[in-house]
């Protein structure tokens, strides 16, 4: 069985975004898939940077699908401790995905201007950058 991790990050001061409705978007397609049971969904909300590798450990993904803001080369917008914004690079974002890359078949990044980010992560995820 494959695990689709989804993290989903929108901090209070940022513009706000319809998560839930990409999330069940995400799980509906899979619910009408043929090969349904082959997929587990886990998913974390208002994710810190420090949740994504404890995430990472506790549920072993295959897939990786972040959804929140981006903002470019200063990185991808995840939370602080009080719910703002929290810019994580991409050098960290490789790091930690380079450590993980024999697990991690497929990372989705679903933030404007990530392009950044996905191309030094992609560096360690065998496959593509799309």
């Amino acid at each position: 069985m494959k695990t689709l991790l989804i993290l989903a990050a929108n901090p209070r001061d940022t513009t706000p975004l319809r998560l839930d409705e990409e999330v069940r978007e995400i799980d509906g397609v899979l619910r009408r898939a043929q090969r349904r049971d082959d997929f587990e969904i886990k998913q974390q909300w208002a994710v810190r940077s420090r949740d994504v590798q404890a995430a990472m450990l506790d549920f072993n993904p295959h897939i990786v699908h972040f959804s929140g803001h981006g903002e470019g080369v200063q990185g991808l917008a995840f939370e602080d401790g009080k719910g703002k914004v929290h810019l994580v690079n991409a050098d960290a974002l490789a790091g930690l995905f380079k450590l993980f890359a024999k697990q991690v078949e497929c990372l989705i990044l679903n933030a404007c201007y990530s392009e950044v980010q996905a191309e030094a992560i992609a560096q360690h995820i065998n496959g593509r950058l799309l």
